[in-house]
C-alpha cells in the first residue's frame, strides 16, 4: 500500500521554469521565446546558467528537504544562500538513489579539486537519467565545476537570484493560484481513484513501473511542468512525481490565445513520419528501438519524433524498473483532438443539409 503526501510551492517552478528554458523543445515550447527570456540575464550568468543546466537539472530531493515555509522561490534561493557555497552543488545535484560510495566520490572531487578513475566512474553511473547517462561533455563539464565548487556555489546563487529579479517575481504571481488549484483537483481525484489511474491522469499517460508498491509517493503540482512530468527518489522508501497542472487550453507563453494542447497535437500531427509511429503503434505497444527497425531511421531520430508526441499528450508511455521506454497510441487523445478543433473553430461537427 502506497501512502499518498502531497506537496506543493514555487520553489518547485523555479527550478522547472530554468530547465524548461534551457530545454525548451521538450516541452513544445518555442526557442526563439526561451531565449528572449534567457537573454534578460547578463552575458556571463546566462552562460553560466547555460552550462549548468547540462547537468543540474531541477533538484527535486533539495527542494523536498525544505521547510513548508521555504518552498517559495525567494525563500527557497534563500535556504540556498545559507548554505557554505563549496557545499552548494552536492546539495543541488544529489538524489535519492546516490550511493555510499557515489557520495563519497562527489565529496572527494569537491574537496581535492579532482577524482581518482574509480571515482569518475561511479559519478557517471550514479548521474545516468533516465536510462541515459550524461553526454560526455557535460560529465566534463561537472567534473571542471565541482573542482571549484566554492567559486561555482557563489556564481550561481548570484545568477538564480538575478533570474528570479529579471524573471521568476513577476511569473510568480501569475502561477501561484494555478498551483493551489492543481493541488486541490488532484487530492479530490486522488480520492475517487486508484493510485494506477491517478497517476496516469496526472501523468498524461505515463505508466512508472519503479512506483509499484513504493510505500511513499510525494506528489506536487507544477504549472512550467506541463505538459511532462519530473520524477526522482527523494529518500531511501520515498519518490516525488511532480505532474503538470497548467490547463489544456492555457498556453505558457502569455498572451497567446491559442490552445497549447491543441496546438502542439497539430504540430505533432503534420508530420509523415510520426503519422506512420501512430499507426504501427496503434497495432500495440512497441520501443523505439523496434519502430527504429520498422522505419528504416535510426533510434535518435525516432525518438525526437516520439518526443513531440508525448508533448502532444497522443503517445502513452511504460517507464520499466530498468529505464525502458515502451510506447503505445493514447486513443482517446486522438478523438479529443477532434474535438478540441472543432470547438476552437466554433462549428458543427455534424454535416449540414445538402
Amino acid at each position: 500500500m502506497t501512502t499518498l503526501l502531497w506537496e506543493s510551492g514555487s520553489a518547485y517552478d523555479f527550478f522547472i521554469a530554468l530547465y524548461v528554458l534551457h530545454h525548451p523543445q521538450e516541452f513544445g515550447v518555442r526557442p526563439t521565446w526561451a531565449a528572449g527570456m534567457r537573454s534578460r540575464l547578463p552575458a556571463g550568468q546566462r552562460a553560466l546558467l547555460e552550462m549548468a543546466q547540462t547537468f543540474l537539472g531541477v533538484p527535486l530531493p533539495w527542494l523536498h528537504g525544505l521547510p513548508a515555509e521555504a518552498k517559495a522561490a525567494y525563500p527557497a534561493l534563500q535556504a540556498l544562500a545559507a548554505l557554505p557555497p563549496a557545499q552548494r552543488l552536492k546539495a543541488l545535484l544529489w538524489r535519492g538513489d546516490f550511493t555510499p560510495a557515489a557520495e563519497q566520490a562527489l565529496e572527494h572531487l569537491i574537496a581535492r579539486g579532482e577524482a581518482t578513475p574509480e571515482e569518475r566512474e561511479v559519478l557517471r553511473e550514479t548521474l545516468t537519467r533516465r536510462g541515459r547517462p550524461l553526454r560526455p561533455e557535460a560529465f566534463q563539464a561537472l567534473l571542471r565545476t565541482a573542482a571549484q565548487a566554492e567559486a561555482f556555489g557563489s556564481a550561481y546563487l548570484e545568477a538564480l537570484e538575478t533570474f528570479w529579479r529579471v524573471f521568476f517575481c513577476e511569473e510568480e504571481a501569475r502561477l501561484r493560484p494555478w498551483l493551489a488549484r492543481g493541488l486541490e483537483e488532484a487530492q479530490a481525484l486522488a480520492r475517487r481513484t486508484d493510485l494506477p489511474n491517478l497517476l496516469d491522469l496526472l501523468s498524461g499517460g505515463v505508466h512508472f513501473e519503479a512506483l509499484e508498491g513504493i510505500p511513499e509517493l510525494v506528489l506536487v503540482p507544477s504549472y512550467w511542468s506541463t505538459p511532462l512530468v519530473f520524477y526522482s527518489r527523494v529518500a531511501p522508501e520515498r519518490w516525488m512525481l511532480v505532474f503538470g497542472c497548467r490547463p489544456p487550453q492555457q498556453s505558457l507563453l502569455p498572451g497567446e490565445d491559442l490552445p497549447e494542447t491543441l496546438l502542439n497535437r497539430l504540430k505533432a500531427l503534420a508530420d509523415p513520419t510520426r503519422l506512420h509511429i501512430l499507426r504501427y503503434l496503434a497495432q500495440g505497444p512497441q520501443t523505439p528501438t523496434q519502430l527504429a527497425r520498422r522505419l528504416r531511421l535510426r533510434a535518435p531520430t525516432v525518438v525526437h519524433h516520439l518526443q513531440a508526441l508525448r508533448v502532444a499528450g497522443l503517445v502513452q508511455i511504460t517507464i520499466t524498473r530498468e529505464g525502458e521506454r515502451l510506447y503505445a497510441l493514447r486513443p482517446e487523445a486522438i478523438r479529443q483532438a477532434h474535438a478540441d478543433l472543432v470547438a476552437f473553430l466554433n462549428v458543427s461537427d455534424t454535416p449540414s443539409e445538402p
